[in-house]
């Protein structure tokens, strides 16, 4: 029987620094180049992309501007070609409040397993700072707020800049649970996080910090301390599903924490396509999935028999696709 992956061709569009992470260099020969034409590239029948880094970029880069429109061209015109993951799905992540709004609906769906996400404030403009004290007690929140800064009492509401989102802090025993999903597979890693902090206002000065470093696999400093058992892995088996269901993407990360008072699952925070540190089995769980995605398709729609063979290896440098 002929594999799902025969005869396919699969191109990454990933920056350069996201392939150095993922140890991709192998497969620099596979990899988009949006500054050229696409067609004379192609045809691809998956890309596998995170142009939510170009689409960031673009803001305030003249370069990045002109890298989005040929690939959603190309998209366009063939139809068949699966994005890994659908643009729509993806740019939604990029909205702050729409993703604090899929987190904050979390605790009614998966109410059966005790999920839920903290409070949170969206804070539009600089204009609703004026009655930012009085919403952050009317809406439930309390200190500490995490913001990337951490805000330890109302005098330090002037260290934010809109628009952003206000969380309450959730003590979680310093451990902060990153799930790594690939199609129908997660993984689970533990990380260093923040060390727990009095409940209510303090006199202490808000906590600058930057998120990535404290949660580095060899991350430690005087923001962490020791742990809390693991989350149940049937909750975030749970979690993982119904994230799937919500999200309508394959590749995506999702924060959680443990509150050491209730032992609740809390989701902190959703991420597109992230690094996968800690996940061995990554590439070769995405090619699975992948395999999937493709026999799916082919299912529906079968393939001509005539399409020149290629081949997918996950060894070496002289992998091919």
């Amino acid at each position: 029987t002929h594999s799902p992956m025969s005869g396919r061709r699969v191109g990454f569009c990933l920056s350069d620094k996201k392939r150095r992470r993922m140890n991709l260099g192998a497969f620099a020969d596979f990899c988009i180049d949006l500054t050229q034409p696409l067609v004379p590239q192609g045809p691809f029948d998956v890309i596998v992309h995170k142009l939510s880094d170009v689409i960031v970029e673009a803001e305030h880069d003249s370069q990045s501007q002109h890298e989005i429109p040929p690939l959603q061209s190309y998209v366009s015109t063939h139809p068949s070609t699966v994005l890994l993951d659908p643009l729509p799905a993806m740019t939604q992540l990029l909205d702050r409040f729409a993703s604090y709004r899929i987190m904050s609906k979390l605790h009614n769906s998966l109410r059966d397993w005790r999920i839920c996400s903290p409070p949170y404030l969206e804070i539009h403009s600089a204009s609703d700072l004026s009655s930012i004290q009085q919403t952050v007690m009317a809406q439930g929140l309390s200190f500490p707020l995490s913001q990337f800064p951490l805000l330890l009492n109302a005098g330090s509401l002037t260290d934010i800049h809109p628009p952003c989102v206000l969380q309450s802090f959730v003590n979680h025993g310093a451990v902060l649970h990153k799930v790594f999903v690939v199609g129908d597979k997660h993984f689970c890693v533990e990380r260093p996080s923040l060390k727990n902090f009095p409940s209510g206002p303090c006199d202490r000065k808000t906590i600058f910090f930057n998120s990535h470093q404290v949660s580095k696999p060899e991350s430690s400093s005087d923001l962490t301390m020791p742990c809390l058992p693991p989350p149940s892995s049937q909750a975030v088996a749970a979690l993982v599903r119904e994230l799937r269901v919500q999200l309508g993407m394959a590749l995506f990360g999702v924060d959680v924490i443990l509150n050491i008072h209730t032992h609740t699952l809390t989701v902190i925070d959703i991420n597109i396509f992230p690094g996968y540190e800690g996940v061995p089995q990554f590439f070769s769980s995405l090619l699975s999935h992948i395999e999937s995605v493709l026999d799916k398709q082919t299912s529906v729609c079968p393939r001509a028999t005539s399409t020149p063979k290629t081949t997918l290896t996950t060894g070496g440098p002289s992998a091919a696709l």
